[in-house]
């Protein structure tokens, strides 16, 4: 019974502005000029017959969202506007064992980095131990970069929960379904740095229980990436996604993963970005079959 409420309140009042039009409820008609733009962009070769990830594909993938993204000619430019020479960037990675942040993905972004300007020394790939990498320590910008998939207590893991090796206790952020995770980007070794967020929906999860369970027969080749510089614009696409997949394979019923609130909390209450569909601006570009959303 207490989910059931729990559940309830997440779906009433503002929060239906995130998931309104997947499930169903009526959106706002009023529309901002200036929305958070994201880009989902899928190529049909980015993962072979044997589920193996191409590296130039990947590559070609990151380079049109980040182009399409930031309005530029080039990849080269469009990183050129995010990082400076001078910076010193980490790249927040995840390498939970079943689902890593693909390598093919970190090398890309690390690649147009240095294309950028950017010294070799001056850039760390990291998870774990961000807080204490020397890079990320004095890090002047960040970039990103984790897969998609259901997570047990949160709903769904995306960019915003992958900050949470920021903080010195990952188990406080637990309670009410992992509501306080927008706080994590405004932590002082955070606040302010992130410059583009790339959601992997290559291989992404929609299916799952406990807290480290993973099972290949719910994770599906998308073949996709979601890229853009406002973290909750791309968790809220993330989960529709995720939602889009859940109500095809396993029913309406089950379509929400477990009260995921806290990415319309990273927006109304810590202010880090918009999940408000309305005012997201999404952008699809590639290979478009069951794209789903």
């Amino acid at each position: 019974m207490k989910y059931a409420l729990t559940r309830r309140h997440f779906l009433r009042g503002a929060a239906a502005a995130v998931l309104g039009t997947a499930v169903g409820f009526p959106q706002e008609s009023s529309v901002p000029q200036n929305k958070s733009r994201v880009i989902l962009i899928r190529h049909k070769d980015a993962l072979d017959e044997n589920s193996q990830f191409n590296e130039k594909v990947i590559q070609q993938m990151l380079d049109d969202a980040v182009t399409k993204l930031l309005d530029q000619n080039d990849p080269v430019a469009a990183f050129r506007h995010l990082v400076k020479p001078e910076d010193i960037v980490g790249i927040k990675s995840n390498v939970w064992s079943y689902l890593p942040t693909p390598p093919e993905v970190e090398k890309a972004i690390k690649r147009r980095l240095l294309d950028a300007g950017v010294k070799e020394e001056a850039i760390a790939i990291d998870d774990h131990t961000v807080r204490t990498n020397p890079i990320f320590v004095k890090s002047t910008a960040l970039i990103n970069a984790r897969p998609l998939r259901t997570h047990y207590l949160a709903g769904m893991s995306g960019c915003i929960k992958n900050y949470i090796m920021f903080d010195v206790s990952q188990p406080a952020h637990h309670p009410d379904s992992c509501a306080s995770l927008g706080s994590l980007f405004l932590l002082p070794q955070v606040k302010g740095k992130t410059r583009l967020n790339v959601l992997c929906v290559l291989t992404p999860q929609y299916y799952g229980r406990g807290p480290h369970n993973f099972n290949r027969r719910y994770v599906w080749n998308y073949k996709g990436l979601i890229v853009g510089q406002d973290v909750v614009a791309v968790d809220t696409i993330g989960l529709r996604l995720l939602m889009a997949k859940r109500r095809k394979e396993l029913g309406p019923a089950q379509e929400i993963p477990p009260v995921p609130k806290h990415i319309q909390l990273a927006d109304t209450k810590y202010g880090i970005g918009t999940s408000d569909i309305n005012k997201i601006e999404l952008i699809k570009l590639g290979w478009p079959d069951e794209i789903l959303i």
